[in-house]
Parts: C-alpha cells; sequence; structure tokens
C-alpha cells in the first residue's frame, strides 16, 4: 500500500502534463484544421454539392500556374539545402575543432551577421543583382537564401560536432587517415541528426520565405508558392477555397518531410563508440 499510495502522487503530475501538453496540441493545430476544412468545402459560386469536395484542389492545378510555382520552390529549396550544408559542414568543423584566434574572430563574426536584420541587405542585393542580371532570376534567390543560411547552419554544424569525441578522430589518424578523410569517414557519419537539422532548417527558411522572393520576383513563370499564394488575394474579393488549397499544398512537403525525417533524429550510439578504449 505504501508502494503504491508513494507512486499516485508522480502518476498524477505526469497525468496532468500529458492533459496540459494535449490541450495546447490542439490550440496550435486548430488552424491547421481550419484550412484543411475550409479547402475542402465548397466556395460560394461551386455548383458542387455535398458539405465536402476537391473541387478547389482541381481548379488550382487545372486553372492556375500552381503546378509551376510548386516545381520553382521545390528547385529554390533543395538547392538552397544541399548548398547550406555542403558549406557548412566543413566550416563548422573549423568551428569545432579550431582553438586560434582567427576561428574565434570567425565565429563572432557570424554572430554579428546573424544580428542584423535580413531587410537591411535585400535592397542593396538587389541592386548589385540587378546589374549582373540575377534579378528576377531563381539562381539570384538562391544565394540569396544561401547567404541567409549559412551562418546559423555553420553554427549548427559545429555545436553537433562538439558532441563527438576528439578520441574517434585520434583513433582513425593512429590507423593513418587524413584530417579529411576522418572528417568524412568519422564526423559526417556520426552526424546525420544535426545535419538533418541543418538541412531542415534550410529547408523552411527557403520554403516559407516571402519577403526576399517579393523583392528579387517580377515575372509570374519564376513565382514561388508563397509569392504565387498572393495572387489569390483580390481588392474586392478573394476567393478563400482556393487560397486554402495552395495553402495545404505548402503545407504537405514540410509534413511528409518531417514524417519521414523523424526517425534519424537520434544521438544514441556516439558515446558507445568508445567502450573499451
Amino acid at each position: 500500500m505504501t508502494t503504491i499510495a508513494s507512486r499516485e502522487p508522480g502518476t498524477r503530475g505526469q497525468w496532468w502534463r500529458f492533459a496540459a501538453l494535449l490541450v495546447i496540441t490542439l490550440i496550435v493545430l486548430v488552424p491547421v484544421f481550419a484550412t484543411l476544412l475550409l479547402a475542402i468545402r465548397p466556395s460560394a459560386s461551386s455548383s458542387a454539392s455535398g458539405v465536402l469536395t476537391l473541387e478547389n484542389f482541381r481548379y488550382i492545378f487545372t486553372s492556375t500556374d500552381v503546378i509551376v510555382w510548386l516545381g520553382n520552390s521545390l528547385g529554390v529549396t533543395l538547392a538552397t539545402v544541399v548548398v547550406s550544408v555542403v558549406v557548412a559542414a566543413p566550416a563548422g568543423y573549423v568551428l569545432s575543432r579550431g582553438r586560434s584566434k582567427a576561428v574565434a574572430g570567425f565565429s563572432l563574426l557570424l554572430f554579428v551577421i546573424q544580428s542584423l536584420p535580413v531587410i537591411t541587405a535585400i535592397i542593396p542585393l538587389f541592386v548589385l543583382f540587378a546589374r549582373i542580371g540575377l534579378a528576377d532570376n531563381l539562381i539570384g534567390l538562391v544565394i540569396v537564401y544561401v547567404g541567409s543560411t549559412m551562418s546559423v547552419a555553420t553554427w549548427m554544424m559545429a555545436a553537433y560536432f562538439d558532441s563527438i569525441p576528439h578520441a574517434l578522430e585520434e583513433a582513425a589518424w593512429v590507423d593513418g587517415c587524413s584530417v579529411f578523410g576522418s572528417f568524412a569517414k568519422i564526423v559526417l557519419r556520426n552526424s546525420l541528426p544535426g545535419i538533418l537539422s541543418t538541412a531542415i532548417f534550410a529547408f523552411l527558411l527557403a520554403w516559407n520565405d516571402y519577403l526576399v522572393a517579393l523583392v528579387f520576383l517580377r515575372s509570374s513563370v519564376i513565382f514561388t508558392l508563397p509569392i504565387g499564394l498572393q495572387t489569390f488575394f483580390q481588392q474586392n474579393a478573394t476567393d478563400w477555397g482556393s487560397v486554402m488549397a495552395v495553402s495545404v499544398v505548402m503545407l504537405l512537403p514540410p509534413a511528409i518531410i518531417f514524417a519521414v525525417l523523424n526517425k534519424y533524429f537520434s544521438i544514441g550510439g556516439i558515446g558507445g563508440s568508445l567502450a573499451g578504449r
């Protein structure tokens, strides 16, 4: 009886925490559910019968440039992710393993750059890109996104590399591996969660961006989804069914990526690599 009674307060506390998390989760998901509901409801001018319909999705895919905008967003976002991770990984390794004043100064410079508002650089970059033909160009947009993500991506990679024991690399060096070889074969292979976290950060920044794309893009054929979504808003009337359908299309790629990659976010196993040493 004493054991059961002693466990009751802790159990009761766990249920309260679970209930609180459940309520907070439901509140956060209310806008998502509302978006889904409005996307599958027929509009006022629709001839579709019934409570739910896919007419809004059929309209945006057949009568608008949503597929083109979706392709533009995917291309820009994937390019940003690849370039950001490829550059941030070795840069983060230098920050993690380097102990010189130059490395410390570079680390401080990254912090200062990241603290600056993005809006302070957009107009000068637009003027510069317009002179070299990169304004109204998806390549120019990728360059801006990569520059925007680079400082945080480097910090994220450096923070994860700090969790990998130096002894693993030292063992590889003793076996004749070079510094680059130990980085590629030891550090990167044990850094999958850190790489994925950095990639998702870059993905979300590029996928959800509106301000930079609004300034740099002018031609409708190279719009990304956030800018394309703006075209559905009119001065006197807005087709909310189409707006919500496009919003659902924007929600799907991040949700799918999180669902697929969630099982890889584990940091276990690194410390056990030193067992017996």
